[in-house]
């Protein structure tokens, strides 16, 4: 089963007026037909009820529905957990309100109640979603309401091959890991710099010591050519006493 990008049809939150309470809270089996419904009226990415199952069952904690003062679902969001990934994550498949109560801030809190879910209760690093380029509304709604990142574009990610933005928002446990890991890279360049510094004065006391070996030599040539000069010196003196001596006979 693949994911389906979500999208969102609000840029703002307000207060709700008088008359058009609406609660949040977590779905039910019984609220997935009128979540399929709710995701007819709003949007062009649609799913077999099989899949809003498969949420439901997988992770029951995630989808959210707001529904009015009759029970009826208004809006949703469609949530799971992508956790055979390196680091746990949440990813939002889709989030719908109607047309009738849109800039109520029912998406933004629908998003919030999911995301708290994902971090409290699935310990994730980050939640994921897609959003169409040309949704503006959405991508202010997650870009500046949010906090949410672009990570990438995904090009032709649609049925209608339209361009899609990956974005991103980082829990506190993808903080801290993210701060660890930039400790644990810079306290390697600190290592790294202090081990290549002693390499680099090993190297030098090893050249040192070359060319104190190297001088070695010339020592010992100088101290031989004196010895051969006394040498020398000396067989001369004696080749001279010998024959003194034997004039003496003579």
């Amino acid at each position: 089963l693949s994911a389906e990008p979500p999208a969102a049809r609000e840029d703002k939150e307000v207060s709700h007026p008088v008359g058009a309470m609406v609660c949040i809270r977590p779905a039910t089996v019984d609220d997935l037909y009128g979540m399929q419904a709710c995701n007819l009226c709003c949007l062009p990415e649609n799913y077999h009820m099989k899949y809003y199952f498969y949420h439901i069952l997988s992770w029951p904690q995630l989808p959210q529905v707001a529904v009015d003062h009759n029970n009826k679902i208004v809006g949703y969001v469609l949530a799971k957990m992508e956790e055979d990934a390196e680091a746990p994550h949440g990813h939002i498949t889709s989030l719908a309100v109607l047309r009738s109560h849109r800039k109520l801030g029912i998406a933004s809190k629908l998003m919030r109640a999911t995301m708290a879910v994902m971090e409290e209760t699935f310990d994730a690093e980050h939640v994921s979603l897609h959003v169409r380029e040309s949704n503006r509304a959405a991508f202010t709604l997650y870009r500046h309401t949010l906090g949410f990142d672009v990570h990438d574009k995904e090009k032709g990610y649609y049925a209608d091959k339209e361009d899609a933005y990956d974005m991103r928002k980082t829990f506190t446990k993808g903080l801290a890991r993210q701060e660890a890991d930039r400790q644990r890279k810079k306290a390697g360049g600190v290592e790294r710099s202090s081990a290549v510094k002693e390499a680099d004065q090993k190297d030098e006391g090893a050249k040192g010591d070359a060319k104190q070996h190297d001088g070695e030599p010339a020592e010992k040539d100088e101290e031989m050519k004196v010895e051969a000069e006394a040498k020398v010196a000396d067989g001369a003196d004696g080749e001279g006493k010998k024959t003194k001596r034997k004039k003496g006979k003579k």
